[in-house]
């Protein structure tokens, strides 16, 4: 059997040796691309050749049209169709055209630089890497920092993001995390209408430059993240069905019919998704993919998708020597995802926690509307400190049924958490940033409750210093029919909002120029309030809360306490009344301990200190006028072993201290 399910079921790692066939898979696996169209050269000749390789199990002929020219390919078993020649050649456009009548682009096309209804471009993937010393971070030493392509930098593409890599390295995190570059229709998109998940979104620079931006990052030390989306395709340019059962009716996602990834005839769709984790890692150096929203993948194989990806990516990582992380998405609060698959666990390294963001919102004020209507505020909180997941066999009013299950032996690297995401910002209907919801002083208490955390922290573009300009849902659809239905699919959602105005067009242009970062507040030139006095303070604001976010960064990578992860040793006390907590981060085998204590009242609070900890020397403190606050709490404490200290919050207030345990 050719497929990859069968590699996964019949060979372990151990065995490979044992079995030729087996042994023979791994290898191509580990140093090529082994589907759509890719060049090699003969070992004795100068010349490129092109492998042709596409999986159409129905069609009764195929062939491939590059210049006017039908090359034909040869049937396979299991539904594959093979060619080999020198006719086509780098930069080339060309077509599948099956059964002599249908005419369609490469399933797994490198690249679209006519757009998703058109032509696939030929193109070889051999690029010269200049970084062969970089073996990747630790994923407990990641801070991420996720953006989008198109909005991050004024040109909108991977040279932008380049051109703001010096900010990110003086701002402190380690890793990028870059939303989906799946080709998709127009030249503006979120990223998650992807068609052709093997091309690298043209308007964005293509393969080539996000490859010299990735030797880049890693050049200056940076890891990179890709988003990546295996849950669904998007509406338009998908032509994947005329090719074979890529989809099933057995099952039904928010977008439509699943991915076939457990019916009949599925082994060639999981060799398809399989192949493209393979490609980021080996072709493009990606560090880690983030995979989409997994909770919508159906797949109730013996082999699921994630632990064969799994046991590829393992693979992969023992014949090149590099280290690479998966990380997902999921929504169920299912350890089992996160758990190896030697432990029968689906082995993602680590996942986002969106409980965590949903606690904190609640708590610094957010509505309690929608998904935030099961969240009790401070409470909740402190569990997703100590629990990572806030539902761990509760009953959730919103879900209407019990839901999740605890965590426990599972580190504080597995866990992602942030105070805001594309998803929670652009979800709104007005797509506002924490930087117009929320007062400056509770922006910074909301940063310290992250990195304060015992998990990895992500920040959202322009988080860092208060970004003002909305992040907002858009499109480029051509199909005016698939527009409509999107802009009818916003005003649904959001009828209940309609009282706040209409939401904005997501396929108009000013949507998407509205949603670009404006780098201009750092340096102070963006503000446009009429009142100079404000103008000023505003500006002041936006640089003292980047220069924050640096502290706290740094603050958690020189220390052990903050960045260890260590969940054992997290306990928190909850001040309910006073919407205030105290947090303490230690390591278990240590006696040190570093204590938070955050205040998202509107009020002034006075905290009791806990009696099992003494010499406090504090070492953050969001309130003091070096970070534009209110006033400082005192330096150091030092009360006699047994006793309690009271020491006063200032409102959306944050302070901490190192102590030890006595």
């Amino acid at each position: 059997m050719n497929g990859m399910v069968y590699l996964v079921m019949c060979c372990k790692p151990d065995d490979a040796d044992k079995q030729g066939h087996c042994k023979e898979r791994m290898d191509r696996k580990a140093e090529q691309r082994n589907i759509g169209l890719n060049f090699y050269k003969e070992p004795d000749q100068g010349s490129l050749k092109a492998h042709i390789k596409v999986w159409a199990p129905k069609a009764k002929t195929m062939s491939l049209k590059v210049a006017g020219q039908y090359i034909p390919l040869e049937k396979q078993e299991h539904g594959y169709w093979f060619a080999e020649t020198d006719q086509v050649q780098p930069k080339d456009r060309y077509w599948f055209v099956l059964d002599g009548t249908v005419q369609l682009a490469d399933p797994a096309s490198l690249s679209q630089p006519d757009g998703v209804h058109n032509a696939s471009e030929a193109l070889n993937l051999d690029y010269k890497w200049q970084d062969r010393d970089w073996k990747n971070i630790p994923l407990q030493d990641y801070i991420f920092y996720e953006l989008h392509t198109g909005t991050f930098s004024e040109s909108g593409d991977f040279s932008g993001i380049a051109k703001h890599l010096d900010h990110l390295l003086d701002l402190g995190v380690t890793a990028i995390e870059i939303m989906p570059v799946a080709a998709f229709p127009g030249t503006r998109n979120w990223g998650y209408d992807g068609v052709f998940p093997f091309a690298v979104q043209n308007s964005y620079g293509g393969a080539a430059e996000l490859q010299k931006l990735v030797s880049l990052c890693h050049e200056k030390g940076l890891a990179v993240v890709l988003d990546v989306v295996y849950n669904h395709v998007g509406p338009e340019g998908n032509y994947l069905g005329q090719f074979g059962p890529y989809f099933t009716d057995k099952y039904q996602t928010p977008w439509g019919n699943a991915i076939n990834f457990d019916d009949q005839d599925c082994d060639g769709v999981r060799e398809y998704i399989v192949e493209n984790v393979l490609m980021w890692f080996r072709d493009f150096h990606i560090d880690a993919l983030r995979l989409d929203a997994v909770h919508a993948i159906k797949d109730f194989s013996a082999v699921q998708i994630l632990q064969e990806i799994r046991t590829q990516v393992d693979l992969l990582m023992q014949d090149s020597g590099r280290i690479h992380y998966l990380i997902a998405e999921s929504d169920l609060n299912d350890p089992r995802f996160i758990s190896s698959v030697t432990e029968n666990g689906l082995g993602m390294n680590a996942q986002w926690v969106d409980e965590f963001h949903h606690a904190l919102r609640v708590t610094a004020g957010e509505k309690k509307i929608g998904y935030y209507s099961d969240f009790e505020g401070i409470a909740h909180l402190a569990k997703s400190y100590q629990d990572a997941y806030v539902y761990t066999g509760m009953y959730s009013p919103e879900r209407k049924k019990t839901f999740g299950k605890k965590a426990g032996g599972h580190p504080g690297a597995q866990f992602i958490v942030f105070s805001q995401n594309h998803d929670q910002v652009g979800n709104r209907m007005l797509g506002e940033r924490s930087g117009t919801l929320f007062s400056f002083e509770m922006q910074k208490l909301m940063a310290a409750a992250v990195f304060c955390s015992p998990f990895l922290p992500m920040l959202f573009m322009g988080e860092e210093w208060g970004e003002i300009n909305p992040f907002l849902y858009f499109i480029d659809h051509t199909d005016e029919q698939v527009v409509e239905m999107v802009r009818n699919g916003r005003k649904a959602e959001f009828a209940a909002m309609h009282g706040a105005g209409e939401p904005v067009d997501p396929k108009a242009e000013t949507t998407f120029n509205a949603s670009k970062l404006n780098w201009t507040l750092l340096s102070g030139e963006g503000q446009k309030e009429k009142d100079t006095e404000t103008a000023t303070r505003n500006s002041i604001q936006h640089k003292y809360l980047f220069d924050f976010y640096k502290y706290m960064i740094a603050l958690r990578k020189k220390n052990v306490l903050l960045s260890a992860g260590d969940r054992d040793a997290v306990r928190v006390q909850v001040f309910k009344e006073k919407n205030s907590l105290v947090l303490e981060r230690g390591l278990t085998a240590s006696k040190e301990v570093i204590v938070c204590l955050m205040n998202f009242s509107d009020e002034a609070q006075e905290l009791i200190l806990p009696p099992h900890v003494i010499t406090y020397t504090k070492i953050a403190d969001s309130a003091a006028p070096e970070w534009m606050g209110q006033s400082a709490a005192p330096a150091y404490i030092h009360p006699e072993a047994g006793e309690s200290q009271t020491i006063q919050l200032q409102p959306e207030s944050f302070i901490a201290y190192s102590a030890f345990y006595v």
